[in-house]
């Protein structure tokens, strides 16, 4: 729920700003100058803002569009991302933006035709396709009533003959993707846990049931979908919880029609770490078998392993190889091909 609404003086005459404030009709309206007034201050509680966040509204004045980390490549090639929103309707207990923002208000940056702009600029400078990934610091379709996110950009990369377009979520807000015939530069990518694990650490997120009726109805329209195993996330009873997992999807979802299955493993800066234990210091998750590597938080290195091993052979009993595609340090970074 959203009772509170900020909004850069600048974008406030912006027709997307305009549409949004429509629809919140009866909401508090306050104008700022900048976002980072209200964004970026010391001394706020994630926590506590969590539980009810306020909107901002504001213009991304540059750096629309940057080349993404080296373990979160979606493909093989020139790799970037872009987020038209700064944190999360979720509030899954690993995800490293609590670490590294202030504030867990939403930042909605209206200017999406700066990014697209930016988007175009990368896609037409080499001969060799780039992938663009949105879900780096939100969710992409989370907040689709509200952002109308995809409606814009889907048929945006229509357009683009050298830009593959992935939409990593844990939402089954597919109603504007729907809308528009598929497009095989487009890639919906869900994200997964265990039932039990999602219970316990994803929370506000759909079950994994409904994510997979999302799923068969963007196959069933043809759209291509991706599988995200990332984190993965280590309970003593890890091998039946993933086994009981890849079986309810694989049950459900046709492996040989999938664009790509990634699996990735948990870590989190030493910073980020050390912040999100102070937010939430009953937490279990943080009390786990975990080590500090090159400055990072991560599990302990032979239970990461067979982690890593048992879930590999695990998807290779239904997938074919060449749609499997491990995302951690030790795999150089393999990505798949559009």
């Amino acid at each position: 729920m959203i009772d509170l609404i900020y909004v850069e003086k600048a974008i406030k005459a912006h027709p997307r700003t305009r549409a949004i404030l429509e629809r919140f009709a009866n909401k508090t309206v306050i104008e700022c100058d900048r976002y980072t007034e209200i964004f970026n201050p010391a001394g706020q509680n994630f926590r506590l803002q969590k539980q009810r966040p306020a909107l901002i509204l504001a213009r991304k004045q540059e750096g629309w569009v940057l080349p993404a980390p080296p373990e979160y490549r979606i493909a093989a090639g020139r790799n970037f991302y872009f987020s038209h929103m700064l944190n999360c309707l979720y509030d899954c207990r690993y995800c490293f933006l609590q670490g590294m923002y202030r504030s867990a208000n939403y930042v909605l940056f209206v200017n999406y035709e700066d990014f697209v702009t930016a988007i175009e600029a990368v896609a037409d400078s080499a001969a060799t396709p780039a992938w663009f990934c949105s879900g780096y610091d939100c969710d992409s379709l989370a907040l689709e009533p509200v952002t109308r996110f995809a409606e814009y950009f889907v048929p945006a990369f229509a357009e683009l003959d050298n830009a593959f377009l992935e939409l990593r979520t844990k939402s089954t807000q597919i109603r504007d993707i729907l809308r528009y015939a598929p497009l095989s530069n487009v890639v919906t990518a869900f994200s997964f846990t265990p039932d039990r694990v999602a219970r316990e650490l994803e929370h506000r997120t759909p079950s994994v049931s409904k994510r997979l009726d999302a799923i068969a109805k963007l196959q069933q329209a043809g759209w291509a979908v991706g599988l995200r195993f990332d984190p993965l996330i280590y309970t003593a009873q890890f091998r039946a919880q993933y086994q009981q997992l890849f079986q309810q999807i694989f049950t459900r979802l046709n492996p040989q029609t999938l664009h790509s299955v990634s699996l990735g493993v948990f870590r989190l800066p030493k910073g980020y770490f050390r912040t999100l234990v102070k937010l939430y210091p009953e937490e279990r998750l943080f009390a786990a078998p975990l080590e500090e590597r090159d400055g990072m938080i991560s599990y302990r290195a032979d239970l990461e392993a067979e982690m890593r091993d048992y879930c590999e052979q695990e998807l290779l009993k239904y997938l074919p190889r060449e749609s499997f595609f491990p995302c951690y340090p030790e795999s150089g970074g393999k990505a798949h091909a559009g």
